[in-house]
């Protein structure tokens, strides 16, 4: 319940940014950023066009919005995994489980996907996907491998490029499952996925095999 004399237009206005971004994230999955439209994202936001540039002065600057503000927050889950979980094994199980759920409650593939298809002619996309998200994720698990080598649960190796294995296969099955089931390819079951991969990946990282399940 607002406070006693505050306008309603008032909380309403102050909550137009995020309603916008809200919007922006769901025309952008449906339609690429190329033919997402402002008028549409605008409609969808129920804002005037003229209000929405009021937030927001491009369309770039809007997609950096729907980075930051939906998607980039959970990076600070990922965070909080990689310094509350003692062995590696147990993180990337962890992680494993965590990232397919957060793929099923945002659009990650469809924006991925966009990203891919549409970073040749925006490349601003692809630099704020990967200055917000990518490259702070690969960050997040190269330091946490680089610990675990350091305590000799891991095997020599570079950590940006074990990290980046682990995450290959999520990737691709999201991305697989948002180009081709459309059109009738048979889904992968994205956390059944994640889980072999991870302990696939896992099997040529560990020098110890008793830390394998």
């Amino acid at each position: 319940m607002l406070p006693l004399g505050e306008p309603k237009f008032r909380r309403r206005k102050a909550d137009r940014p995020d309603e916008i971004v809200r919007a922006a994230l769901t025309v952008f999955a449906a339609k690429g950023f190329a033919a997402a439209r402002l008028d549409e994202i605008a409609a969808r936001a129920g804002v005037s066009k003229g209000a929405l540039y009021l937030y927001f002065a491009t369309k770039e600057d809007l997609f950096r919005a729907v980075v930051e503000q939906s998607l980039a927050p959970n990076l600070m889950i990922i965070q909080a995994a990689a310094a509350n979980t003692a062995a590696f094994a147990d993180l990337a199980r962890t992680l494993a489980a965590f990232l397919p759920q957060l793929a099923e409650r945002a659009p990650i593939a469809a924006i991925a996907k966009m990203v891919i298809g549409e970073a040749r002619n925006f490349p601003e996309l692809a630099r704020v996907w990967h200055d917000q998200l990518v490259g702070p994720v690969i960050g997040i698990f190269s330091g946490a491998i680089a610990q675990a080598q350091a305590r000799g649960e891991i095997r020599p190796g570079d950590p940006r490029a074990y990290a980046v294995s682990l995450a290959s296969g999520l990737l691709l099955g999201l991305v697989f499952n948002e180009t081709f089931a459309p059109v009738g390819a048979e889904p992968f079951d994205i956390p059944a996925l994640a889980r072999q991969h991870v302990e696939t990946v896992l099997a040529g990282m560990l020098t110890d095999p008793g830390a394998r399940p």
